[in-house]
């Protein structure tokens, strides 16, 4: 299965799960959703100039040594023009959104069994309900 259509299933059953006031079920497709989401972001640039007592293009260290190529000088790090914020999102393939839908699933089973051996059986249950509900999507 395409990654696509993973994150289409995915949502579809958010949409569904919000429809029937599910709240387990949200929640779980919410956080792999934005675990997806986050293993797509890529890291930031690393910037030669900051507050960090780096210089400027003029050897000061005043605020316009904060300034980016193209940026504005009084917001730090922005850039200027329709889109020269956006960064290109990495590409996942499907066994990279299955390992983390499975990551997911192990993640909230330890901590199950935390809970359980807390005394917490109420939140125990509900990670066990979390994990039943994104699991089948691990094997797609």
């Amino acid at each position: 299965m395409t990654p696509d259509e993973i994150q289409r299933r995915l949502r579809e059953a958010l949409r569904a799960a919000m429809k029937a006031r599910d709240t387990v079920a949200v929640s779980a497709l919410r956080s792999v959703l934005a675990a997806i989401a986050n293993a797509e972001a890529v890291s930031a640039p690393a910037s030669g100039t900051g507050p960090s007592g780096s210089t400027g293009p003029s050897g000061s260290t005043g605020p316009s040594s904060i300034t980016a190529p193209g940026g504005n000088q009084h917001v730090a790090g922005s850039t200027a023009g329709l889109g020269a914020a956006e960064a290109p999102r990495r590409a996942l393939t499907g066994a990279d959104i299955t390992a983390i839908i499975a990551a997911e699933v192990t993640e909230r089973r330890a901590v199950a069994g935390q809970f359980d051996s807390t005394g917490n059986a109420g939140r125990a249950a509900r990670l066990r309900r979390e994990a039943e509900v994104i699991e089948g999507y691990a094997q797609s």
